[in-house]
């Protein structure tokens, strides 16, 4: 079992661990709007990736599991070439072609160590290969056509948020953008399709229901062992693949909503998944002030509503993208959320433990190695 969280907030990085409960153990970069962190499970160092606004996005890695820290290169976007046209989303908005926001970090395969995959705001992908040295643009989804038709979903302009690597296929990739959809990749990276039938979007034109290029997927995730199958938190509710993201099923009739932004793929089991409903658009807090995850474990043909432990009367807590995750057992959950929270279920959650109430709003939180 993981005894050690990472939990990225508004005003900082803070750490989380087990001794006779869990509690919070310190804090990096105090004051600072830390947007990701990576814990790589191969090398061991951690990557975090700091908002400063005015200033820029920073990124610093640890080598001595958080002990000391260093700034290293933050990826760049290229410059505009003569002629090129700027891009231009589907309501007329020119979408700049700067780094604003490190939206996740995500490790590699674990045939190659040291490689590192970078999904950003506006929609973009890096990778490096020695640990944050140094970044590329993938130019294969730069270039791709496909891309100049992704617009902002929850922020202004569109992102990459979720990166999946096959643990038993080097090549394959898959990553989710809001809004651009599901995308594949099956030789590591040179070249990117983007996939799904089956998807419906209500906020389209009928034309557009079903259109691949520009689906609103709020959280992708994949079950390890299973690498086929595929998760999907989207705009429009729950979807599930069971062929790697080439069909997918929209899960109807969950309850209390099928709307949210989190979710987690159970790593060795491919029917099992948590989730967090919300109200869906204006509101976005829990039904009936009931914060609560919902877990399948048939593959979504009935979800149950976990709530022991968790606040069920005034609680308004949205759960971000990446404030949900699971260890690599599939039995420790961790959530964080914007008013602070950080709850931990040791029993797949079944019953929830608070760990604190009083934090900077959670952007993401990650199970890591101890130090011990």
């Amino acid at each position: 079992m993981k005894n050690k969280l990472l939990v990225a907030t508004r005003k900082g990085l803070f750490t989380v661990e087990r001794g006779k409960d869990w509690r919070i153990t310190g804090v990096d970069f105090l004051g600072d709007n830390c947007s990701a962190v990576l814990p790589h499970p191969v090398n061991g160092a951690i990557l975090a990736a700091l908002d400063h606004g005015h200033f820029g996005v920073k990124l610093h890695r640890s080598t001595d599991r958080g002990k000391s820290w260093h700034e290293i290169e933050a990826p760049k976007y290229p410059a505009k070439s003569e002629g090129e046209e700027d891009w231009v989303d589907m309501h007329g908005r020119t979408i700049p072609a700067s780094l604003l926001l490190i939206w996740t970090l995500e490790a590699d395969h674990a045939t190659r160590p040291d490689g590192i995959w970078c999904g950003t705001v506006p929609g973009a992908m890096f990778y490096s290969n020695d640990r944050g040295d140094s970044w590329r643009l993938v130019e294969s989804l730069w270039n791709h056509t496909l891309r100049r038709r992704w617009f902002g979903g929850g922020m202004d302009y569109p992102g990459i948020h979720s990166v999946c690597v096959d643990p038993g296929d080097a090549g394959r990739i898959s990553m989710g953008v809001s809004c651009g959809g599901v995308w594949v990749s099956r030789d590591a990276g040179k070249q990117w399709e983007c996939v799904g039938k089956g998807w419906r979007s209500d906020y389209l034109p009928p034309e557009l229901l079903g259109d691949p290029a520009i689906q609103d997927v709020h959280r992708l995730g994949q079950c390890g062992a299973h690498p086929d199958a595929l998760w999907v938190q989207h705009h429009n509710g729950i979807f599930r693949s069971t062929d790697g993201g080439q069909h997918w099923i929209e899960l109807k009739d969950v309850s209390p909503s099928a709307f949210g932004f989190a979710l987690a793929a159970h790593p060795s089991d491919p029917d099992t998944a948590w989730f967090v409903p919300e109200i869906k658009d204006e509101r976005r807090i829990p039904v009936d002030g009931k914060l609560v995850v919902n877990r399948t474990r048939d593959g979504g043909q009935s979800f149950e509503t976990l709530s022991r432990g968790l606040p069920q009367e005034h609680a308004y807590d949205l759960v971000y993208r990446h404030g949900l995750a699971i260890d690599t057992e599939g039995k420790v959950l961790a959530m964080g959320s914007t008013t602070g929270s950080v709850f931990v279920s040791e029993d797949s959650g079944d019953s929830w433990q608070c760990v604190s109430t009083h934090l900077p709003p959670v952007y993401a939180v990650r199970f890591a190695e101890s130090a011990s």
